[in-house]
């Protein structure tokens, strides 16, 4: 799939249309709505600069922009058109060629980073240096070292950092982890998620160094099984490059340096195991978007229960489970609320704005990285990889 196709699925589809169809959330405004909150004064609102006003931005801007606790007040990208261009259709007054003239332009409270992935940790850096919030698409960073030195910077100038997604969000992730966390399955052995597609061709960064399908697909269900079952102790995975090579939409046909194709096991407390594939050769008839997706793409074992999660992990639509208590599969969580994956930077902006507690925090988004870390050095070396990091369990009590 290439970058014309994307931008035209998500076009679409629109905003809200990622949520819907499902009961009780149909439309734009019901997915997107803010209408129960009371407007902010502009004062009090976070001010928000944005980078990157590629592909993802098209979904995050008019998210931020409907958002009564965010002002959205520059937006910024290499390519000076793309950053004039988003400007002018979201009615944003400030834009900028480079990191440098809007850190040196109109002021801003948080910076929301949608660059390309090999660019987080740097252009996450500067803005932490100027004493700059960050919501950083996925990853926070590039390697686990440097996501650590990005988080104790961050405590260091008395700002934050926080890294996409915002999984743990969904009601359909707060019903699956309520059910665990009741023992409704009795004693959990195992879980396996899944999330993949044909590649997003329009850009060579996804297929470099710093780039894969671990970064790019995989984070969604590392997060997902880490936030129900708690951090990983350890891993073993293997990863391969499928397609040795691919015709990008800026480079032209490159060579495929970065794992396109890759499985993860993981040990977690209480002798728990998950497993997790993801890749950039997968074919699945409901698209990149996945609307319409009928299917479980996390399906969780238990001594006396199983579960579903219908649709992936970013867009969830049901939970399917079953118990010996109702041999009979019941479908549960039909709603998804408000909960779209682009949500995480106006959550924050929430958060800032009004001191709610999130659940997303960058503990875990760290423990996340440092297990892709691992998948890459237990191929490398065919070897079980211990994990040292960890976050706050459970995350939905």
């Amino acid at each position: 799939m290439n970058r014309k196709q994307f931008i035209s699925r998500l076009s679409s589809i629109g905003v809200a249309a990622v949520a819907a169809p499902i009961i009780g959330t149909s439309s734009l405004e019901a997915a997107t709505s803010f209408t129960d909150t009371p407007p902010l004064s502009a004062d009090k609102r976070i001010r928000v600069g944005v980078i990157g006003c590629g592909s993802v931005s098209g979904m995050y801007l008019p998210h931020l922009t409907k958002c009564p606790y965010a002002e959205v007040v520059s937006v910024c990208d290499i390519i000076p058109q793309r950053a004039q261009e988003a400007a002018k259709k979201y009615n944003v007054r400030n834009w900028y060629p480079h990191i440098d003239k809007m850190l040196a332009g109109v002021s801003f409270d948080l910076l929301v980073n949608l660059t390309d992935m090999q660019e987080h940790g740097r252009l996450n850096r500067i803005a932490l240096m100027k004493n700059i919030n960050v919501w950083s698409e996925k990853p926070m960073a590039n390697t686990y070292e440097e996501g650590c030195e990005l988080y104790k910077l961050a405590k260091a100038q008395g700002v934050r950092i926080w890294g996409a997604p915002a999984v743990v969000n969904s009601p359909q992730f707060a019903f699956m982890a309520k059910q665990i966390n009741e023992n409704k399955l009795g004693r959990i052995a195992a879980a396996h998620a899944h999330y993949g597609h044909q590649g997003p061709n329009w850009s060579a960064f996804f297929f470099e160094e710093g780039g894969g399908s671990l970064p790019d697909l995989g984070v969604y269900n590392i997060s997902t099984l880490t936030g129900l079952f708690g951090p990983a102790r350890s891993i073993v995975a293997m990863t391969n490059v499928v397609d040795p090579t691919r015709n990008t939409g800026n480079k032209g046909h490159i060579q495929v340096v970065a794992e396109d194709n890759a499985m993860i096991i993981m040990e977690h407390q209480n002798n728990v195991l998950t497993h997790i594939q993801c890749g950039f050769n997968y074919f699945d008839p409901y698209g990149h978007e996945g609307t319409g997706q009928e299917r479980p793409t996390i399906s969780v074992v238990g001594s006396t229960g199983n579960m579903h999660m219908i649709g992936y992990d970013w867009k969830p639509f049901a939970i399917d489970m079953a118990t010996v208590a109702n041999e009979n599969t019941q479908r549960f969580a039909t709603d998804r609320g408000t909960f779209l994956w682009e949500e995480g930077a106006s959550v924050i902006c929430e958060s800032m704005a009004t001191g709610k507690d999130l659940l997303i925090n960058a503990e875990h988004a760290l423990h996340v990285l440092e297990i892709i870390e691992a998948a890459r050095l237990s191929q490398k070396e065919g070897r079980r990889i211990s994990l040292k990091s960890s976050f706050k369990w459970p995350v939905v009590i």
